[in-house]
């Protein structure tokens, strides 16, 4: 059962007047979990338009996670980043990470159940349009993105940045959009075999999905904070500003195209 409560936080206006952002903290409850999602979208355009979820990666929804939603919002999109973890937790350290993600990656169904309570919370707002959805991740949330998409959350299409390719098998029928898979040929967490195989599997199904490959881009190089984080916890990771443009603009092409009426 889910249990809702929005709480104003904000609004703010860019650029020269033309957009004006309003924000929102939505709290409601999946399964036992305490949830509270971050929503924004520009209120200067009128009438239902498409949602988009944003799925942080492992330290769960902070400053990063919601500077995306954000620019999803100026895109024009409801935008909704997800707290995975539950009463907004942010892992500070990568064991703390690892301990808040386990379940995840133990149990691939928990992905689902969380994207589709995000689904179902968005669908309230009179703004997005509900019958086109998608969803975005980074790092562990590409992994969640993916493995909603497999089991068969109603998404129009999912894009991982990075993202782990295991979890749930590829099953036909089951998945119900199309999928885009950023990924960096460096990535020491996320091979370029399990790509490939990952490619494979959705080929072998009919699925509709492009894979596009970043020349010595690293794990989270669509972060700009990566580049800092891995010097101070010796993590592989850097972020490479050119990559990331051009995996956002990917991104942009692919929502543009499952969105089409």
């Amino acid at each position: 059962m889910l249990l809702m409560a929005i709480l104003p936080l904000s609004s703010c206006t860019g650029g020269k007047g033309t957009k004006d952002l309003k924000e929102k903290v939505v709290s409601y409850k999946s399964d036992s979990l305490s949830v509270n999602n971050y929503v924004v979208f520009d209120n200067n355009i009128k009438g239902a338009r498409p949602a988009v979820l944003v799925v942080p990666e492992w330290w769960g929804l902070n400053d990063y996670a919601r500077m995306r939603a954000n620019q999803l919002a100026e895109l024009g999109y409801v935008a909704m980043a997800v707290d995975m973890f539950g009463d907004g937790q942010i892992a500070e350290t990568p064991d703390e990470a690892q301990k808040l993600t386990a379940p995840y990656y133990q149990n691939p169904t928990l992905a689902k159940k969380r994207i589709d309570a995000a689904i179902k919370e968005i669908k309230t707002f009179p703004q997005a349009d509900t019958s086109r959805i998608a969803a975005i991740g980074y790092c562990f949330g590409g992994y969640i993105v993916l493995n909603a998409a497999k089991l068969g959350s109603p998404l129009k299409g999912v894009v991982s940045f990075h993202g782990g390719m295991g979890g749930a098998p590829v099953v036909k029928g089951l998945l119900k959009g199309k999928i885009l898979v950023c990924y960096g040929d460096s990535d020491k967490f996320v091979s370029v075999n399990d790509v490939e195989h990952f490619q494979q599997q959705l080929d072998s199904i009919g699925a509709v999905s492009t894979f596009k490959m970043f020349h010595n881009a690293t794990h989270a190089f669509t972060n700009p904070a990566s580049t800092e984080t891995g010097k101070k916890f010796n993590m592989p990771i850097r972020y490479d500003p050119e990559a990331a443009k051009e995996a956002w603009d990917d991104m942009k092409s692919f929502l543009n195209g499952i969105f089409k009426q």
